[in-house]
């Protein structure tokens, strides 16, 4: 066992990785699709786990009230890189025509599971509840992340569906880890050496779930076997998986669980990409950005943007 599965190992490479994230300026996309203007506010929104802090993203012109999209970045629940999905948000918020709601969520190891996931859900939950006041149509309401924050959509999806709601139009699966119960050297890609390697899977499973018998827990691991749940009645959803990611067989697996229950809108696999490849791969960045506002747009019955 490597010495980055040990928990209080775990943690301390976590924290170092926050440091050198916070130092960095890898942390933002507003370069990218400089066509899509950023029309942005803050707000606050109070939780049982602590506040969470988000950005909402306007549409430039909406013919009455918008319907809203809930955000959540990747970062292995470990980083909180919040502005890395700028590109995606003003994205969303133009071609589909929606509010988004960019969530600072909280991250291990200060907040480990189920700290993230419950403060999630219960940011989407204001989200429903509040939108007369903040200017978005709570009842339209879809979620979606990459990577960690499409476990974190996934998770709040499943909640929904256990506690009767808020009712969601759609949820978007962005190359999400959906099986932190397998370890990750038993995980097999399409190349040698994808983006994410086996000690990265460490730091991030071990500080996220330090207790390996919660991985099982239907909130972290939706695609393994041991979750047996009907999920018959929960939000329908679009799964993108790139070809050559680590996680891909784990989309694969929770994309057919959901379309046994009639609840998979569309699969995409992105040819040729791996972990992330929208950071940097802006023809393929484009085309995924497209298909989910499409999806996001007739989900929740936004206007169509005028704009190609």
């Amino acid at each position: 066992m490597s010495i980055l599965a040990r928990p209080a190992v775990a943690s301390l490479a976590a924290k170092a990785f926050q440091r050198l994230v916070s130092l960095s300026d890898r942390g933002t996309s507003r370069d990218s699709f400089p066509e899509f203007p950023r029309n942005t506010r803050e707000l606050t929104i109070p939780t049982s786990v602590a506040p969470a802090r988000v950005v909402v993203y306007l549409p430039a012109e909406y013919d009455g009230t918008p319907p809203v999209h809930v955000n959540f970045h990747g970062g292995g629940y470990v980083l909180a890189p919040t502005e890395v999905d700028d590109a995606l948000c003003r994205y969303l918020a133009a071609e589909a025509g929606v509010v988004v709601i960019n969530v600072d969520y909280v991250v291990a190891p200060q907040h480990p599971f189920p700290e993230p996931p419950r403060q999630a859900f219960e940011v989407v939950r204001w989200v429903a509840e509040n939108g007369a006041g903040q200017g978005w149509d709570g009842a339209r309401l879809s979620v979606g992340g990459q990577s960690a924050g499409g476990g974190l959509a996934a998770a709040v999806a499943r909640l929904a569906l256990d506690e009767g709601g808020p009712a969601i139009a759609l949820q978007v699966l962005h190359y999400p880890p959906l099986d932190l119960a397998i370890d990750a050297r038993d995980k097999r890609a399409a190349i040698a050496k994808p983006v994410l390697r086996p000690w990265m899977a460490d730091i991030f499973d071990n500080a996220y779930v330090p207790d390996p018998q919660q991985r099982t827990d239907r909130l972290v691991s939706p695609a393994n076997p041991a979750d047996i749940a009907d999920l018959t009645g929960i939000a329908p959803a679009v799964v993108l998986t790139p070809e050559y990611d680590l996680l891909r067989v784990e989309g694969l697996r929770y994309a057919d669980r959901l379309a046994n229950v009639g609840a998979l809108v569309e699969h995409k696999d992105i040819a040729g990409a791996d972990h992330g490849y929208d950071l940097k791969d802006l023809v393929n960045a484009r085309e995924s950005y497209a298909l989910i506002a499409q999806h996001v747009r007739q989900a929740t019955g936004a206007q169509a943007s005028e704009e190609t």
